[in-house]
């Protein structure tokens, strides 16, 4: 393995230990009853963002909608496609789908195992057989596959304006107006979303990692 490809797999595993740590430490706040959960209690709680139920404004849901799995795989599924004729690989869209799936088991593991209720519903319960709230399925979402994609296009470019710290500009504006959209939404807690962000950050430095840890002379190095 060249020594690049080496300090870059090194350097993403070193971060998936990283952000499942923060998230571990999110879900050991939120199952412990402590601060966060007061600090969820009062953005809640706040009335300079209280909405209307079915007035939401249209640009928060345009917004919001970045983050939904049905929306984003598309764009991702494209995107890898197009690589993959252009290449001659099957490379991204392997990638593409092992992201779609760890996405949707780990998050969806995780939302059944802690079985936290909404803030819609008025109340904050972990372990209830409703709960899907934690972590976030959209933070990790929009993390993940945008993130992904925005991998893709930088590792099979290296153009304007394709550039890495242009795109990592572009998935962190993404990321956050979908977080807050959801907050003002009332559709997640604080910390359902934080949790959200680790773990989608965990699983996109861990598919990085295992995409430098296998060469392919069909890819840029």
């Amino acid at each position: 393995m060249p020594e690049e490809r080496k300090r870059q797999k090194n350097s993403a595993l070193k971060l998936t230990i990283l952000f499942v740590s923060l998230y571990g430490l999110v879900t050991q706040q939120v199952l412990a009853n402590t601060w966060i959960r007061r600090l969820d209690e009062w953005i809640y709680e706040r009335d300079f963002l209280l909405i209307t139920p079915g007035k939401t404004p249209t640009l928060v849901m345009l917004i919001d909608d970045l983050g939904l799995r049905s929306i984003t795989a598309i764009f991702l599924i494209i995107t890898a496609v197009i690589i993959s004729r252009r290449f001659k690989s099957w490379r991204p869209i392997n990638l593409s789908v092992l992201s779609l799936i760890l996405l949707n088991l780990v998050v969806g593991a995780s939302k059944l195992l802690f079985g936290r209720t909404k803030p819609s519903s008025g109340f904050d319960l972990v372990f209830t057989d409703s709960g899907l709230s934690y972590p976030s399925g959209h933070a990790a979402n929009a993390i993940l596959t945008w993130g992904m994609l925005a991998y893709l296009i930088f590792r099979y470019s290296h153009k304007q304006p394709f550039e890495g710290i242009r795109l990592t500009w572009f998935v962190a504006i993404i990321t956050t107006g979908v977080c807050l959209a959801s907050l003002y939404r009332n559709t997640h807690w604080f910390s359902d979303l934080l949790g959200g962000l680790f773990i989608g950050s965990a699983l996109l430095v861990l598919i990085i990692a295992i995409d430098r840890s296998i060469s392919s002379n069909r890819q840029p190095s």
